[in-house]
């Protein structure tokens, strides 16, 4: 038991290691320039659809785009990515249509994430709100009945609506923002065909 708690605090440590995670990324993605490469290889272009779609309203396979949000999870979100996709023989008007495809995904996930976004603001001020109103009632009920029970459910009450409205403006709104910079940074490819 021992033996694998060490081993695995060993690993643990080597991976956190930064310089080995830099290592990693630019063995994997990076090139002299700077940006990032990530390389796919299909056999037949039913596997770049879902199956799922038709013409009208075709879409890549999901599969794909878990392959691509997996790859660049590492990365900074101001590296420019590029994607190729290897062993397919696509025309050019197809190559348009798969690179549309790809963008319009991303900018739906960017528009869904700025909704998000905006949701979670307003609820965080009207959380605010909530508690400067009953921290009013909680001065206002120690001024003028003095009532320990009012007074701690008053104190309870604004309390709890201003942590949350702390907790939604610390992590969820910045969580969202760092979840748009990575979107951001896919809806922008290139997408390459070799």
């Amino acid at each position: 038991m021992n033996n694998i708690n060490k081993e695995s605090e060993e690993l643990i440590k080597d991976y956190s290691n930064k310089n080995r995670l830099n290592k990693y990324i630019r063995e994997e993605f990076l090139t002299s320039d700077g940006d990032a490469h990530i390389y796919i290889k299909l056999s037949d272009k039913y596997e770049l659809f879902d199956k799922r779609t038709s013409e009208q309203q075709l879409d890549i396979n999901q599969e794909i785009y878990s392959f691509i949000d997996d790859k660049s999870s590492v990365l900074d979100s101001n590296i420019p990515l590029h994607f190729h996709i290897i062993g397919l023989k696509l025309n050019e008007k197809e190559q348009e249509n798969i690179n549309r495809i790809i963008k319009e995904h991303y900018s739906i996930e960017l528009y869904k994430k700025q909704r998000e976004y905006r949701l979670n603001k307003d609820k965080a001020i009207t959380q605010v709100l909530l508690g400067v109103i009953l921290l009013l009632f909680y001065g206002v009920v120690y001024i003028w009945t003095n009532s320990a029970f009012l007074l701690e459910v008053f104190g309870f009450l604004f309390s709890f609506a201003l942590w949350q409205a702390f907790e939604i403006c610390m992590y969820t709104l910045s969580e969202i923002k760092h979840d748009t910079k990575s979107i951001a940074q896919k809806q922008l490819m290139d997408v390459d065909f070799e």
